[in-house]
């Protein structure tokens, strides 16, 4: 256990720390997640972030529409 000056200079350095947390978490997070979702299905226009779930969701989803050409080289 640290004591005396250890103790109060790890204090401080621990309440910077924490401080610089929470000022990162400040950002917004809503706006980061729409950012990531790039592909847009077309039957149902929900949005995913890759391919890959792209064509899990198309596959599951809507068995009977045929297949979008920019995801039959998709590797699932």
């Amino acid at each position: 256990m640290a004591r005396g000056q250890q103790k109060i200079q790890s204090q401080m350095k621990n309440a910077e720390k924490q401080a610089k947390l929470k000022k990162m978490a400040g950002t917004d997070t809503k706006k980061a997640a729409a950012a990531a979702l790039t592909h847009k299905c077309t039957v149902c226009m929900s949005m995913m972030p890759d391919p890959k779930t792209y064509k899990q969701h198309f596959e599951s989803k809507h068995p009977k529409v045929a297949l979008p050409e920019n995801l039959k080289d998709v590797a699932a």
